[in-house]
């Protein structure tokens, strides 16, 4: 019996790939099993080839594999784009009544399922992949109850009748696989029971935001940042919050600078194209010191790209985009989980520092469901840190000799006041122009250094009174040090026991904190091998580690449009090992 199971159904874009897959998904989370999916779309609303796949085990799984053992193919396309991963054991679940033959490769099992005539036996052609879930239920030995709350969160809103005829396109497909076809392929999903939640990351991150404070979010829609906002709409008003779908990426984030200033904490989401048309208002918002945290779900590109597919190739425009000199903090989650706690941070950063915060997720991040336990989301560990923001009993001590609020004093920490507007005596002036302690626009030269160095002090007060830390697995006195940002880091643990198993033993440093980040010049010397992974193809984060430490790194990069799985990562970290650091 395999350690994991690896499922998938593939067809094309508008045949309900996504519901059906989230449907299973569901189903074994609450069956006490862990799930990681991955999906592949065109970048279109009907047509195009598109799958969901499933990665289920009873231990924890953090990443892709090139295996396929039970692939729903709606279409002979889906049977060619996963031959490759297809082996001697797998089998194929498809519609021999529909036109097209299917070509099965040998050694794979052929499960026929007259999907679409016993899904109009439970009631409708439309509940065919329904059918095909409860096939693989008897496949695997899944009991088919399992689906039963799924469905019923799936389609309750439809009413009962239509709950009940998809339980019952379910068990149809399951009776006919266990009477017409006599496996034995090794599949059993066992179950336990354990409780988890099952979330994507642009979820955690929406779910993150919520738990932070955030009462206003701005955002026009956009893949894949669109879901952050979906997640928000519906729940943000329960706290008195609200979501506006601005007219486009410029009005979004001009919103919620807004929202901010008027003492909300607030929020944007966009991907790489919407950053690009934001900057401007980017530098409005850290000239004006207003806290804003604007998320970046990065997607392949440059231009419309591939806006379905993975890709890390934003990270030197939000460390460098706009023009002149922008204070900022950038942030990238290493997982889901750490969506929802780096979005906090965010928040309490931006208002500590009064600083944008560019929190980057992308699309691996974004689309892919995880289990994870209750208590990886503990509500009560959250803490919310407003900063210096001061009522009327604070206002006195930032008067100058004429009574005026100084709202960009120049303080040893480059810190200021903030007051809400409306706050007794604290009425300023905030403009995109350079401007005095006062707010009031200015181009004396003293006063220009004073409040750019002012603004760029905060960056160097936050970078010595927080811990930008690594997340570090492996082995601390290996050789080989791998270093990556961001979605990566379960792909290379996983990576790491394949590695283990040859005999290489690495050391793994996961880092969150973009800018600022840690200093890891002492861990670069102490290796004799340092490989930089992520997906683009420069080597963004490796230059950044070059810079900081003065040492060559070999690069494992990836911009296939394609997340990096963990069995060829092995494969790519082996082989750097083996090479010579290119010049």
């Amino acid at each position: 019996m395999a350690e994991d199971l690896n499922w998938a159904i593939g067809g094309e874009a508008g045949d309900g790939i996504d519901s059906t897959g989230k449907i299973f998904a569901q189903a074994l989370s609450r069956a006490g099993r862990h799930v990681f999916t991955s999906k592949d779309f065109a970048s279109r609303i009907r047509g195009g080839y598109t799958a969901y796949k499933i990665r289920t085990s009873v231990d924890d799984v953090r990443s892709v594999v090139d295996r396929l053992d039970i692939l729903v193919a709606l279409t002979q396309r889906t049977i060619d784009e996963n031959v490759d991963e297809l082996h001697e054991g797998s089998a194929i679940i498809y519609d021999g009544e529909r036109s097209w033959e299917a070509e099965i490769p040998e050694g794979v099992a052929a499960v026929d399922v007259p999907l679409k005539s016993l899904a109009e036996e439970a009631g409708g052609a439309i509940m065919r992949n329904v059918v095909a879930l409860g096939a693989a239920c008897a496949i695997t030995d899944f009991d088919v109850a399992y689906l039963d709350e799924s469905l019923e969160k799936r389609f309750g809103g439809k009413g009962s009748k239509i709950v009940g005829n998809n339980r019952e396109a379910a068990r149809l497909g399951q009776e006919y696989v266990e009477e017409n076809y006599e496996l034995d392929l090794g599949y059993e999903l066992e179950t336990t029971d354990s409780d988890y939640v099952l979330l994507n990351g642009d979820e955690a991150i929406g779910m993150g935001a919520l738990a932070a404070g955030c009462r206003y979010y701005a955002g026009y829609p956009i893949t894949p940042a669109t879901n952050v906002m979906e997640y928000l709409t519906g729940r943000i008003e329960r706290y008195g919050g609200h979501v506006v779908q601005a007219e486009d990426e410029l009005s979004a984030i001009n919103m919620a600078l807004g929202a901010a200033r008027a003492g909300a904490r607030a929020m944007t989401a966009t991907s790489g194209p919407g950053i690009d048309l934001m900057a401007e208002t980017f530098g409005l918002v850290a000239t004006s010191e207003t806290p804003l945290v604007i998320v970046d779900v990065m997607r392949s590109g440059p231009s419309t790209g591939m806006p379905t597919k993975q890709e890390q190739g934003d990270l030197n425009m939000t460390l460098y985009g706009g023009h002149g000199e922008i204070p900022r903090f950038v942030i990238a989650p290493t997982t889901i989980a750490e969506c929802f706690w780096k979005t906090v941070e965010a928040f309490n950063y931006a208002e500590k520092y009064q600083t944008p915060v560019y929190l980057v997720a992308d699309l691996a991040l974004a689309v892919t469901e995880r289990t994870f336990p209750p208590e990886a989301f503990d509500m009560d560990a959250v803490e919310i840190d407003r900063g210096r923001l001061i009522d009327e009993s604070e206002v006195g001590e930032w008067l100058d000799e004429k009574g005026r609020f100084r709202a960009h004093a120049d303080t040893d920490d480059g810190v200021s006041p903030r007051a809400i507007p409306g706050t007794t005596d604290a009425a300023h002036m905030s403009t995109g122009l350079e401007h005095d302690e006062l707010g009031r626009r200015t181009e004396q030269e003293e006063i220009r250094v004073q409040q750019v160095d002012k603004r760029y002090r905060k960056v160097e007060t936050a970078r010595e009174r927080e811990e930008w830390a690594c997340r570090e697995f492996g082995d601390p006195d290996a050789e080989t040090l791998v270093i990556s940002w961001g979605s990566n880091e379960g792909a290379i643990r996983e990576a790491m026991e394949l590695l283990a198993a040859d005999g290489i033993d690495v050391r793994f440093l996961s880092v969150p904190y973009v800018f600022p980040r840690p200093d890891l010049t002492a861990d670069v010397e102490a290796a004799e091998d340092v490989i930089v992974v992520e997906c683009n193809a420069t080597g963004q984060f490796a230059d950044l580690i070059e810079h900081d430490t003065l040492t060559r790194v070999k690069r494992v990069t990836k911009y296939t449009g394609v997340r990096f799985k963990a069995n060829e990562l092995a494969e790519e970290i082996a082989a750097a090992i083996a090479t010579e650091v290119t010049a």
